[in-house]
This record gives structure tokens, sequence and C-alpha cells, in this order.
């Protein structure tokens, strides 16, 4: 097999809140070249690196907001969001934890920090990516999946802790529990220093890594360290990780929906006319009532 190689590695840009508790650097479509398009199907990274927020009776986080026409998956590495929305979905994610909504038709969610943890404070650090949806599935009934870390399968390297947990698609025959509309694999690798990973994933699919934690070399020659991403280029299957220090690294890689992308706010169609609609439906209730 031909060798995936980087196309280059791109650090973090400027961050921003996003409502008062997720601090975030907007890596697709924020950081240069990284449109919706060249990621397929992942529209939006949003990583929030480790922050600290302190105690507050006050939950902090983002209000009722809609969505239609694609998935929202948030990965917990470090505190506790608790989520609700219009279909029914909800629950408390904390470190290790996944929760993958799929907006489709179209729903309303908030997501605050969970308020026990709200109350003492701590170190956030979180990851959201926007899962775009083919044309066929974008008006399918909204779901919820919460895949706890215990419900996630693992792929062991050696007896340290080196492991790779698949959140969705596959990894040397272990299957993740995400089900997904079109092919993803989801994978957070944790890495002791000098340990190494091989990854084969198809040469069309769409597929980078975030450095979560720690550095690491690709291949040999590309160092990535932590909050930074690497971008592979379209072409080869094959790639190796090694960890310069104890590290943890989220892979994603994804088959590209070839098919036009409309995009404006929370809404993500194929059209300039079905974001119209989507407004519509939201502006006349039918995207359910959620409470504030």
């Amino acid at each position: 097999m031909a060798t995936k190689q980087i196309e280059r590695v791109i650090a973090p840009e400027s961050k921003h809140f996003v409502g008062d508790g997720f601090l975030v650097y907007n890596m697709i479509p924020g950081s240069s070249g990284l449109t919706m398009q060249r990621m397929s199907p992942f529209i939006m990274l949003d990583y929030n690196a480790p922050y600290y927020f302190p105690p507050s009776d006050t939950p902090k986080g983002v209000g009722v907001h809609p969505h239609r026409g694609f998935e929202t998956v948030t990965i917990a590495y470090k505190g506790k969001v608790e989520h609700h929305d219009s279909s029914g979905g909800g629950g408390v994610i904390e470190e290790g934890d996944v929760q993958w909504m799929t907006a489709a038709s179209g729903v309303l969610h908030k997501e605050f920090h969970e308020k026990e943890w709200s109350k003492k404070g701590g170190e956030f650090q979180m990851v959201q990516l926007w899962v775009n949806l083919p044309a066929a599935h974008k008006m399918s009934k909204p779901g919820y999946q919460a895949i706890t870390d215990a419900q996630m399968q693992r792929y062991k390297i050696d007896e340290a802790g080196s492991e790779v947990k698949v959140i969705s698609g596959e990894y040397m025959g272990v299957k993740g529990a995400a089900k997904t509309f079109t092919p993803v694999h989801l994978y957070n690798a944790t890495l002791k220093a000098g340990v190494s990973a091989t990854f084969d994933l198809p040469a069309k699919y769409n597929t980078a890594l975030l450095v979560i934690e720690g550095s690491v070399t690709v291949n040999g020659t590309h160092k990535v360290p932590a909050n930074n991403l690497g971008l592979f280029a379209n072409g080869g299957e094959t790639f190796a990780v090694e960890a310069t220090t104890d590290s943890v690294v989220l892979i994603l890689s994804g088959e590209p929906i070839d098919e036009p992308i409309a995009a404006h706010g929370p809404f993500v169609m194929n059209t300039r006319q079905e974001i119209m609609e989507a407004f519509h439906d939201y502006n006349v209730g039918k995207f359910g009532y959620l409470e504030d």
C-alpha cells in the first residue's frame, strides 16, 4: 500500500467563545484551505483546548438554538456537558464519552456545563464536529446516540496503556459503537512516548488528525505538536503516528459526500432554497419546543 502523506500541519488561530461556556479554535472551516468541501463529510471542527472555568452557580454554555441537515458529535476529554433537545435526546457526557446528535430534519437543542461540575469548576476540554448528511437523509427523523467511554471498543497496543479507542468505523477489526449514514472513521489514540500506531484508510477519504495532548511524528517526517492539526493529502492509504511524548490524538477520516453544500448559520443543506425553507420551518415552530 502507498503511504498517505501529510499535506501540511496547521496551527490553531484565534479563539472565540461559543455562548459563554466553550472557548474554541475553529479548525474547520476556519483554517485556511479547510473548507467544508475539502474536508467533507466533516463540515466543522471546533476545539476547546484545555481551559480552566472557575466555579459558578450558573452553568455556562449555549442556550436553545436550531440545527438541520447534519449531525453534531461532541467528544469529551475533560469536564462535563449536559445536553437537551426537542426530539427527546439528552443527558450528561463526561471524560471519555461521546454525544452523537442527528439533527437531520430539524431540532432545537441546548448544551451547558453540568450543574454540579459547574459549581466546582475545573479544566474543560472538548471537540465538537459537524458531520454532513447526504441529501437523501437530510430530512430524516432526528436521533441521538449517547456513547459512554465504557461502551467503546478498544484496540490494545501494549500493556502500558497505549490503545486506539474506536468511536465510529473500524480499526484492526475493532468496530465503533456509533452508527453513521456514510463511512466515517473516528479514533482516539492514546500513545505512550515512543509508541507508534499504523492506520490504513482509503486514499479518497478526507483524513486529518488533531493532537489533543503531547506531540507526535507522522511517517517519521512531520512533527505535529499539541493543538495542531495534521491534514493528509488525498492519496495513499497507510500512515504511522509515533508519540514523542505521552500523547492523545483524534484521527478523523470519512468518505466525501459529493453533493453541493449550502450553509448558513445552524443549517447545512444542498441549495439556497432549502436554507430558506429551514428558516421558515424554524420560525413557524416545526423544530418542536425546548424550554430555555
